[in-house]
């Protein structure tokens, strides 16, 4: 595949190291070619007494992710010069990245940040070095979460 096919998946979460994950991503794109792609999984509707409810609550979580992911495919576009993939799936987080790795063969990389010193590592980097980590298709990068620009710069 050439280097210009591979496409760095970016999990956007609420997490402050997500914005870290996301420059590695952006930074290795603009030095070796490929394309960003933002993900952002929102939680699913809960059972409602009435369905509309339910709807209502669905669409305006889909409209909160619609917002964040095209106010960060601006920044992506102005480090990488290219337009990012932006997808919004329902679900549980690491159910809804292996299945969308298993179904998007584009996808070539996934990028994660850790969590900053002394707090772990996070619950997705948890569970994809963990008991999930056989189900992955594809490399796996974890940036330290605490990363500067200038230190972002000089490992990408």
């Amino acid at each position: 595949m050439p280097t210009s096919d591979r496409v760095f998946l970016v999990v956007v979460d609420d997490s402050p190291e997500r914005v870290v994950a996301m420059r590695y991503a952006c930074l290795r794109v603009q030095k070796s070619g490929g394309r960003v792609a933002l993900l952002r999984v929102t939680e699913p509707a809960e059972l409602q007494e009435w369905a509309g409810i339910g709807a209502m609550m669905e669409e305006e979580r889909r409209q909160e992710a619609e917002q964040l992911l095209s106010a960060l495919a601006a920044e992506v576009q102005e480090i990488t010069g290219g337009l990012p993939l932006l997808l919004i799936r329902e679900g549980e987080p690491v159910e809804e990245i292996l299945a969308l790795l298993q179904e998007d063969p584009r996808i070539s990389i996934l990028v994660l940040a850790a969590s900053p010193a002394g707090s772990g590592p996070g619950p997705l980097v948890t569970a994809l070095t963990g008991r999930h980590a056989a189900q992955l298709r594809c490399p796996l990068t974890i940036v330290p979460g605490n990363l500067s620009d200038q230190e972002l710069n000089r490992v990408t």
